[in-house]
C-alpha cells in the first residue's frame, strides 16, 4: 500500500531550454522524460549554453509543435518554422559540465535569434539533442543508476505539488506581493491532493496509465536560481520570490540552496502516455 496519493493536475513541457513552455493534457514518457522536453537549446558563438539567468526575454521565445515543424514566436519579429526532420549539421556544445554534439538547425534560425536576442557582439544558433548523443543525470544523486536526460538542468523530469505554489503564493500575499504562476517554476509534472512539498520525501512515484504503470525515482531537490525571479510577463526580474522562499526553503542536503520541487528519473513505463487526471501513488524516502 502506497504512503500517500495525488492526481495529475498539469503537464507541461519546454521544447527549448529556458524558453516558453507548453501546457499540455498528455504526454508520452521517454527515458529522458516527457516526449520534446528539453529538445533543443540555444547556444553562443562558443558553443555555450544560454538561459534566462543571461538574456531574460528569452521567456518571450514562444515554440509550438506540428507533426512536421517546430514553430518559433517573439515579439517584434515573424515567427519561423524549422523541419523536425532537418539535415543538421552535427556542433560540439556545452550545457553545464558535459560537452557533447548537437545538430545545428542552420542559418534561417541562427540569424532570427541574433535579430531578437540582440546583443552586440554575439551570434546564436538553435541546437538539437543528437540521437547519437548520451548524457547522464549525476551518478551520486541517482545512487549509480545510469539515467539519461537531454538539455535539462540535469534530471529527466521536475515533479511539484500545486500545495507547494499556493503556500508560496499565501506567503507572498501576507507580504504585500502578487501571487505568481507555476511557470516561474518550469516543473513537468504538477500534483494535486497532497500536501505542500510532499514530493520532498518521495522515493517511488508510480503513476497509474492507461496502458499500465509508470515509475518514477525522485532523487534530488530542485535548487533554484534567479529564473523564477523573473515574471515571464514582463521579462523583469525582481527578488520577491527567492526572498520569500528563502526563511523556510532553504535544504541543508543541498548545501543550503533555496529548493522547491523534486528532479526525478524515468525508472519504467518508457512509451506509456502520461495525462492529466490520472492517479498517482508515492512511497516515503527516508535516506
Amino acid at each position: 500500500m502506497a504512503d500517500c496519493a495525488g492526481v495529475i493536475a498539469q503537464l507541461f513541457i519546454y521544447p527549448i531550454k529556458s524558453c516558453a513552455g507548453i501546457e499540455v493534457t498528455q504526454a508520452q514518457l521517454t527515458a529522458t522524460g516527457l516526449s520534446m522536453d528539453r529538445e533543443w537549446m540555444i547556444v553562443d558563438q562558443d558553443g555555450m549554453f544560454l538561459t534566462q539567468r543571461q538574456i531574460s526575454h528569452m521567456v518571450w521565445i514562444t515554440p509550438a509543435l506540428t507533426g512536421t515543424e517546430l514553430r518559433l514566436s517573439a515579439p517584434g519579429v515573424a515567427p519561423i518554422s524549422i523541419a523536425l526532420e532537418l539535415a543538421a549539421t552535427p556542433k560540439k556544445v556545452t550545457v553545464w559540465r558535459d560537452t557533447l554534439l548537437g545538430d545545428d538547425q542552420g542559418d534561417a534560425v541562427a540569424q532570427w535569434l541574433d535579430a531578437y536576442l540582440s546583443v552586440p557582439g554575439k551570434h546564436y544558433r538553435l541546437i538539437r539533442f543528437s540521437k547519437q548523443a548520451r548524457r547522464l543525470s549525476a551518478l551520486d544523486w541517482t545512487k549509480g543508476v545510469e539515467a539519461v536526460n537531454k538539455f535539462s538542468d540535469g534530471f529527466a523530469v521536475q515533479v511539484v505539488t500545486q500545495s507547494a505554489l499556493d503556500e508560496l503564493n499565501t506567503r507572498l500575499s501576507t507580504q504585500g506581493h502578487q501571487a505568481v504562476s507555476m511557470s516561474r517554476f518550469r516543473p513537468n509534472i504538477v500534483l494535486e491532493q497532497l500536501e505542500a512539498h510532499t514530493e520532498d520525501h518521495l522515493g517511488d512515484l508510480t503513476i497509474h496509465t492507461k496502458q499500465g504503470q509508470a515509475q518514477l525515482h525522485l532523487v534530488k531537490p530542485c535548487p533554484r536560481c534567479a529564473i523564477p525571479d523573473i515574471n515571464p510577463h514582463t521579462a523583469i526580474s525582481s527578488p520577491e520570490v527567492n526572498d520569500t522562499l528563502r526563511p523556510y526553503r532553504t535544504l541543508a542536503r543541498v548545501d543550503g540552496a533555496i529548493c522547491f520541487g523534486m528532479n526525478g528519473i524515468v525508472h519504467a513505463g518508457v512509451g506509456q502516455t502520461l495525462a492529466v487526471g490520472q492517479q498517482v501513488e508515492g512511497n516515503f524516502s527516508f535516506d
